[in-house]
């Protein structure tokens, strides 16, 4: 069977140590699953989770530029650990999770905030906010079978060499296990799903010029450099 177009290329990401890549499926998302960040954004104790999704072709592999996206004039970084599915599944038990888990990187999800807030403001959906061209920057995978499964370590996030987000993975509200279980839920989980899991409290603007530099302890570094719309 032949395509009536020519095919895309698959979005991947690099794996450290390891010339494959890592196919990528579907992104996830997860919101407000640390408590100050909760705080920031209008929120207050332990809320039921909740997960938007990005396409899978918003990943900006490996880092680097990434352009000003169009309709904003507040454009936001947000860190967070991804987590990458290699094993599929329905109603997981947050007890073998991480017999799922093919690696982790650190991530970016990045969001136009004023777009997302006009579709809070009128009960409409997000996907303008945050689902968009390279709107998800995404690191190196650090495998699991070397780096095992980071439960706490320092997550944080330099722009320009000043710090703006640092906190502890510990802080989150939801285990990336809890995370995958209750997902599981409502989704078939399939080899090649990302999960981003949630930022800490810091989310601010950031302008074209601007470079950010993320980190996670015993996972891996991620450096962006905003550049100025196509």
């Amino acid at each position: 069977m032949a395509y009536a177009l020519s095919m895309w290329t698959q979005p991947a990401l690099p794996i450290a140590g390891s010339a494959d890549t890592f196919p990528v499926r579907r992104i996830f998302c997860v919101g407000r699953n640390y408590v100050e960040h909760q705080k920031e954004m209008g929120g207050d104790g332990r809320e039921q989770p909740f997960f938007f999704l990005k396409a899978a072709h918003t990943l900006v592999a490996g880092g680097g530029d990434v352009h000003y996206p169009p309709k904003t004039s507040n454009y936001h970084y947000e860190t967070e650990m991804v987590v990458a599915i290699a094993k599929g599944g329905r109603r997981i038990d947050a007890k073998k999770a991480n017999e799922h888990i093919f690696g982790y990187a650190v991530g970016l999800d990045m969001t136009r905030r004023d777009l997302q807030q006009l579709g809070k403001d009128h009960g409409r959906p997000w996907d303008f906010g945050k689902d968009f061209d390279e709107g998800a920057p995404c690191g190196v995978l650090a495998p699991a079978a070397k780096v095992g499964h980071p439960s706490k370590g320092s997550i944080s996030l330099n722009v320009n060499g000043k710090q703006r987000q640092k906190a502890d993975l510990s802080d989150m509200i939801w285990s990336v296990p809890e995370q995958i279980a209750y997902l599981s839920e409502y989704y078939t989980l399939e080899p090649g799903d990302l999960i981003y899991s949630g930022t800490p409290a810091g989310v601010g603007p950031v302008k074209p010029g601007d470079e950010l530099h993320a980190a996670i302890d015993g996972v891996g570094e991620l450096k962006v450099k905003i550049v100025a719309a196509l």
